[in-house]
This record gives C-alpha cells, sequence and structure tokens, in this order.
C-alpha cells in the first residue's frame, strides 16, 4: 500500500501564497506521475499540476504562470507554490500518484486539503 500525506492548505487573501506539500509512503517500488488535483464544489475534479511519467510537467492553463510544482524523488515527495491566489482556487486539493508498489501499478489519493481564497 501507499500513503499520502498532504500539508500546507488554509485560507488566505486573494493575491496571497501558499505551500502544499506530500508525502509518499509505503511499499513503494517506483513512482511514475505524481502531482495535484482539486475539486471546487459542484465541479469535478480537476489537474492542476503534475509530474507525468516521462518527467515533465503539466500545468492547468488556469494556473500557469502562478503555480510551481516540484519534487524531492529522494523522499518520494511533491510541493505545489501557489501565487497570486485567486478566489477561483478556493477547492480541496488533492496529492495523486501513480505508483508500483507490491508489483502492482494503480494510482492513489490524499485525503485532501482544504485551500480556500477570500476576496
Amino acid at each position: 500500500q501507499v500513503q499520502l500525506v498532504e500539508s500546507g492548505g488554509g485560507l488566505v487573501q486573494t493575491g496571497g501564497s501558499l505551500r502544499l506539500s506530500c508525502a509518499a509512503s509505503g511499499s513503494i517500488f517506483s513512482i511514475n506521475a505524481m502531482g495535484w488535483y482539486r475539486q471546487a464544489p459542484g465541479a469535478q475534479r480537476e489537474l492542476v499540476a503534475v509530474f507525468t511519467s516521462a518527467g515533465r510537467t503539466n500545468y492547468a492553463d488556469s494556473v500557469k504562470g502562478r503555480f510551481t510544482i516540484s519534487r524531492d524523488n529522494a523522499k518520494n515527495t511533491v510541493h505545489l507554490q501557489m501565487n497570486s491566489l485567486k478566489p477561483e482556487d478556493t477547492a480541496v486539493y488533492y496529492c495523486n500518484c501513480n505508483a508500483n508498489a507490491n508489483s502492482r501499478i494503480r494510482d492513489y489519493w490524499g485525503q485532501g486539503t482544504q485551500v480556500t481564497v477570500s476576496s
């Protein structure tokens, strides 16, 4: 099994910044992709920023230039630096990884961390 533990959410004013972190632990042989998704009330879960299996980064158009994803492969950790936050960034942010664990490749999700941006 793989556990994802997120931290760093909270309440911030428009224009502020937050940094999210996610650490993966467990019987991990390898991580193929890892990143962040979000889900606002009444909306579908959407990609925010990820490291792909090819090692590239993908960002949602809505966050390009404001959010930066980084990672520490040795610690199986990803971070999301969120700057110039807007009220429409308000959502529950979920960490996701596609990992090879116990001879099985599958997606894992964190419990989610709330990000609220006040206007």
